[in-house]
């Protein structure tokens, strides 16, 4: 349940970008440039060519389209000091470092939180409203968001009868990744955030799976200490490496 080389392919799927394309076994992935996980080139193995000209066609590929050219480095990869190395030499760094956390479903159903498979307005209405406030940010996601293959979940809580919480499950056969928790100021310290996530995982029991995964900022300890209560441990981390001084936003 800690292999990136099955996790990272199951997370690029569930999380799909706007753009793709394909270097060996480097992933590119473009969309309006918040999200950092949908705008990045992710290392997935050799890059079918040297490591430079590789690089400097990733930044062309980016340069294309409008966008910094970003590398996603998972830290356990066979390739990645050699890559870190390199990226370094050109001018770049990291920041963002990010824990991918997995472990075995354990669902439950709430009749305060709807599951669906379509993106209501009421999730919207939270979404846009917790989402780093920047509506650009929450417009990108939500776009991500709409592209999930079926069978996807869209969770919404309310309190009394107003839009609270929300978050996402993306399923590919034993797994699902849970993903776009938000909870809106004033709804925070309820215990939403657990109810939504329980009932996220209840979703994807039902549809068959049974190993979840996540992803979230290694200096996140409030986030951290409620996936571990849920039975989750760090698999692998990941940082972001850039040239530009405003990094995007995480995952």
């Amino acid at each position: 349940m800690s292999d990136p080389n099955v996790i990272e392919p199951i997370a690029a799927r569930g999380w799909p970008a706007a753009e793709s394309e394909t270097m060996g076994g480097w992933r590119l992935y473009a969309s309006r440039g918040c999200s950092g996980r949908i705008n990045t080139c992710w290392q997935h193995g050799p890059p079918g060519r040297p490591a430079a000209e590789a690089v400097e066609a990733v930044e062309a590929w980016y340069a294309a389209r409008g966008l910094p050219a970003r590398f996603k480095v998972v830290e356990t990869d066979p390739g990645a000091d050699g890559l870190v190395e390199l990226l370094v030499e050109r001018g770049y760094g990291s920041h963002t470092p990010t824990l991918t956390m997995t472990g075995l479903l354990r669902g439950e159903a709430s009749p305060q939180i709807r599951v669906s498979e379509e993106i209501g307005e009421g999730f919207r209405a939270v979404f846009g409203n917790a989402s780093f406030g920047q509506a650009g940010d929450a417009h990108e996601r939500l776009e991500a968001l709409e592209r999930i293959p079926r069978r996807r979940g869209f969770a919404l809580a309310e309190v009394d009868g107003a839009p609270a919480a929300v978050g996402a499950c993306a399923i590919e056969g034993q797994w699902a990744g849970i993903l776009g928790m938000r909870t809106l100021a004033e709804f925070r310290l309820l215990g939403l955030g657990r109810c939504v996530f329980r009932a996220l995982a209840a979703h994807a029991i039902a549809a068959g799976a049974r190993c979840g995964y996540l992803q979230v900022d290694a200096d996140n300890v409030r986030a951290i200490a409620l996936y571990q209560s849920e039975g989750y441990a760090s698999a692998y981390l990941y940082r972001y490496w850039e040239r530009s001084a405003a990094p995007a936003s995480p995952r």
